[in-house]
C-alpha cells in the first residue's frame, strides 16, 4: 500500500474501529481510551501512514521535540555542539527547534515562550542570559550546558582542571610572562570562571608574571575580532622582547590571535606560545594548528540528552520531578605546534 493511499477507511478496517473513532484519535485524542490509542498508533506504523506525522505524535500525547537555546553560532564551540545534538536523532529519536539567543534576555524569553507553545518536551540551554531559577519555572524539564545551574540539571566541563593543564603546559615551556584572554564580568557561578581561577592559581604558585586581559561581551564575530586585535596590540606594547604564553578562553579567540600574529610575522612558538580552549575543529584547521584544551563535546551532548530524556520520561509517568543533577566531564589536553 502506498503511503499516500492510506486512508481513514484503511485504518478503520485494520483496527475494527469506526471512522468516527479514527477521526477522534487525531482531532480529540483524549476522547479515545489509552488502549485504543495504542492500537491505532500500532496500525499507523503497520500501514505506514505518513500524511500527518504531527497529528500522530500529538495523539500519543508527546511531540518528540526538544528546544535548544544557544548564545550564538559564530563561536566554533556552539556550532559543533549544535551539530552533535542534531546528529543524536538516530539514538534518541528527538527533533530540535533551535534559537540563537545572542545574549538578549527579552528575546530569549520570547523564544522560550514560543518553544513552550510548540509543546516541546524539554529544553537544552547553553545561553547564560536567563537565571536557572527562571528556567526552572518553564514547566518542562531543562538541562544546562556550561552555564549557571543551581536550580536545573547540568553537564559541564571541569574548566578549572583544564585551565591548570593549559597553564602548566605554557609555564613548562619557559615563558617570561603568562597572559589569559577572557570575557569581562564573568560571575563565579558560571563554570567558565574556572578558566580564570586555574590560570591565576598556577601562575601565583609558580611566581610567574601574569595578567588577565578582558574584552566586553561580543555582539558578533566582527566585534569580537576588533576587541581581540586591540588586546594583541596591548600585549605587543606592554611586553616587548619577552616570551609570551597566551591562554585564550576559546579556540575562536586563539585563532584570531594566531592569524594576527602570523600577519605580523611573529615567531610562533618562539616569541609567542598559544593554547586555546574548546577542542573545536578550527583548532586543527587553523593556518597554524594550535594546542587546545578539548571539551569532550560528544560526552557533553550525550550526557545532556540522557539527563533530559530521563526527566522527560519521569514527567510522562506522572512522577514528581527529580532533584537537579550535575555531571562533570574531564577535558583533554591536545598539544600541537603553538606550544
Amino acid at each position: 500500500m502506498s503511503k499516500k493511499g492510506t486512508t481513514y477507511d484503511d485504518i478503520a478496517r485494520y483496527t475494527g474501529f469506526s471512522k468516527t473513532t479514527i477521526s477522534r484519535y487525531f482531532s480529540k485524542p483524549d476522547s479515545v481510551t489509552p488502549k485504543n490509542r495504542e492500537i491505532i498508533a500500532h496500525a499507523l506504523d503497520v500501514l505506514d501512514y505518513q500524511s500527518n506525522k504531527l497529528a500522530q505524535v500529538l495523539a500519543k500525547g508527546h511531540t518528540e521535540f526538544i528546544g535548544l537555546l544557544i548564545p550564538n553560532l559564530y563561536l566554533n564551540f556552539f556550532g559543533e555542539v549544535l551539530r552533535r545534538f542534531l546528529g543524536s536523532y538516530e539514538q534518541y529519536g528527538y527533533k530540535f527547534i533551535v534559537f540563537d539567543g545572542n545574549n538578549k534576555a527579552e528575546a530569549e524569553r520570547k523564544y522560550i515562550n514560543e518553544l513552550i507553545s510548540y509543546n516541546v518536551e524539554g529544553l537544552i540551554v547553553l545561553s547564560h542570559t536567563l537565571s536557572s531559577f527562571e528556567l526552572a519555572g518553564c514547566g518542562v524539564p531543562v538541562v544546562a550546558i556550561e552555564r549557571e545551574d543551581k536550580y536545573i540539571s547540568s553537564v559541564n566541563t571541569d574548566n578549572y582542571s583544564g585551565a591548570v593543564m593549559a597553564t602548566e603546559l605554557l609555564a613548562g615551556s619557559g615563558c617570561d610572562v603568562m597572559l589569559h584572554i577572557n570575557r569581562s564580568g564573568i560571575n563565579h557561578d558560571i563554570p567558565a570562571a574556572g578558566r580564570i581561577d586555574g590560570f591565576t592559581d598556577v601562575c601565583e604558585e609558580r611566581g610567574i608574571l601574569h595578567e588577565v586581559l578582558t574584552y566586553d561581551a561580543e555582539t558578533d564575530y566582527t566585534h569580537l575580532e576588533s576587541q581581540i586585535l586591540g588586546i594583541v596590540n596591548t600585549i605587543e606594547e606592554k611586553y616587548p622582547g619577552k616570551v609570551k604564553g597566551i591562554f585564550t578562553s576559546s579556540d575562536a579567540i586563539a585563532n584570531i590571535v594566531i592569524n594576527e600574529l602570523f600577519r605580523r610575522k611573529k615567531d610562533i612558538p618562539g616569541e609567542y606560545r598559544i593554547i586555546g580552549f574548546d577542542g573545536s575543529p578550527i583548532s586543527a584547521q587553523a593556518i597554524i594548528p594550535f594546542s587546545t584544551i578539548a571539551q569532550q563535546i560528544d560526552k557533553l551532548v550525550g550526557s545532556a540528552m540522557e539527563l533530559l530524556v530521563d526527566q522527560i520520561e519521569t514527567a510522562r509517568d506522572g512522577a514528581p520531578p527529580k532533584e537537579p543533577e550535575h555531571l562533570t566531564i574531564e577535558p583533554q589536553l591536545i598539544d600541537r605546534a603553538t606550544t
